[in-house]
């Protein structure tokens, strides 16, 4: 199989390539590959999403610190409640690619 060739110099570009493999390190768990695809239709607050992921809270703090961490996500804290969206729009690019089916 033949691929087209990326017309750019970024795969000698050691900084773009550390940025971008943190990313991709912090995306590499189920978990948080699934907060990411719930997020993708807007902010949503704590309880919602570890409700929705059918995980003990603790775990899901901890995704969520691992993607608020690396600039993935974003919160507002609204009171005592804190609400998570995704702030790096190529998390949820890469997020999208990933549930395109191979051709």
């Amino acid at each position: 199989m033949e691929y087209e060739a990326i017309e750019n110099e970024k795969w000698q570009d050691e900084e773009f390539l550390e940025e971008n493999a943190d990313l991709l390190k912090a995306l590499a768990h189920p978990s948080r590959l699934k907060i990411i695809g719930f997020l993708s239709s807007g902010k949503k607050c704590v309880k919602h999403i570890w409700e929705a992921l059918d995980l003990p809270q603790p775990n899901v703090s901890q995704h969520l610190s691992v993607l608020r961490n690396k600039g993935i996500l974003g919160y507002k804290r609204e009171g005592s409640i804190v609400c998570y969206y995704i702030k790096n729009k190529k998390a949820l690019e890469i997020y999208k690619l990933l549930l395109k089916e191979d051709k």
